[in-house]
């Protein structure tokens, strides 16, 4: 019996994606736009060898260069630079699991699509799970600290819509990006060390320890989980494949908490499971 590729692809990405959060916060001392030039070079790498096979017959289809070389460089940049930058102005947790609400998102954006509306169930779904990154934000608000925390929180649903717009474009594309991967991460790597040399033109010495998890970041959750999750949905049931991705924000909280990096409250576990229960609703309305 042939083991499920699509299906173990992607809940191997959903365990890196988890990560991500617990290596950021292990690589503060980088200002966030080196890190994401940081991580995007470490993803480079990562994916090369395991799209050395497929890059020998690779071809772009005619009229898809932009998307491959433009768009999707351009997304990927908003959804790493995006998070980082979020994650570096707000606190970790909730930044994180403001980030993870884009599966409902590629819900959203996949039945618009699709059918030019929003069915009553995926709306509702998309509801739940704001409601609940909306509870986890309740305590900040209640206090008055929000507002300092806008921004970084801003950020974070800007990268959740870049991850999810990506993801409707891997769908669409009429090749499978895996050959084009190393690529499109230095394309955008490039972009964002051209950002940070305008914005950030006194990082000053990098501590080899954020520089480790920097490349660590681009190596698992941002290089061999982004192939990883282009063979899940190119060889698996898209609806679990989907619905694997719900358990992200779980399991980064959970690893967070583990970790000592978030203080442990039932907010959080409650916000995560709101986010699952809202992204599972809108899956099963579209």
């Amino acid at each position: 019996m042939p083991l499920p590729v699509g299906p173990l692809a992607g809940l191997f990405a959903v365990v890196l994606w988890a990560s991500a959060p617990l290596l950021v916060d292990l690589a503060t001392a980088i200002p966030p736009l080196r890190l994401t030039t940081i991580a995007l070079l470490s993803g480079s790498l990562a994916a090369m060898p395991l799209s050395l096979r497929k890059n020998r017959d690779a071809e772009i289809p005619p009229g898809s260069e932009v998307l491959i070389y433009g768009v999707i460089p351009l997304l990927v940049l908003g959804a790493v630079g995006s998070y980082l930058v979020g994650l570096g102005m707000a606190p970790t947790a909730e930044g994180a699991l403001i980030t993870y609400t884009w599966p409902v998102m590629f819900v959203l954006i996949s039945q618009w699509f699709t059918h030019g509306r929003l069915a009553g169930p995926v709306v509702g779904g998309a509801a739940i799970a704001f409601g609940g990154a909306a509870l986890l934000l309740a305590p900040d608000a209640l206090s008055g600290g929000l507002s300092g925390n806008m921004a970084g929180y801003a950020f974070a649903f800007t990268a959740g819509c870049c991850w999810a717009l990506y993801s409707w474009l891997c769908q669409r594309t009429p090749v499978t990006l895996t050959p084009f991967m190393p690529t499109i991460f230095l394309i955008a790597a490039m972009v964002a060390a051209a950002i940070g040399v305008v914005l950030e033109p006194e990082a000053g010495s990098l501590p080899y320890s954020g520089i480790a998890a920097g490349a660590a970041l681009g190596l698992g959750p941002y290089g061999i989980a982004m192939v990883a999750w282009d063979v899940a949905i190119r060889n698996g049931p898209i609806g679990l494949v989907g619905s694997l991705a719900y358990g992200v924000p779980v399991l980064a909280a959970f690893f967070l908490v583990v970790a000592g990096f978030t203080t442990p409250s039932w907010e959080l576990p409650v916000a995560a499971l709101l986010v699952v229960l809202g992204s599972v609703v809108a899956r099963k309305g579209s």
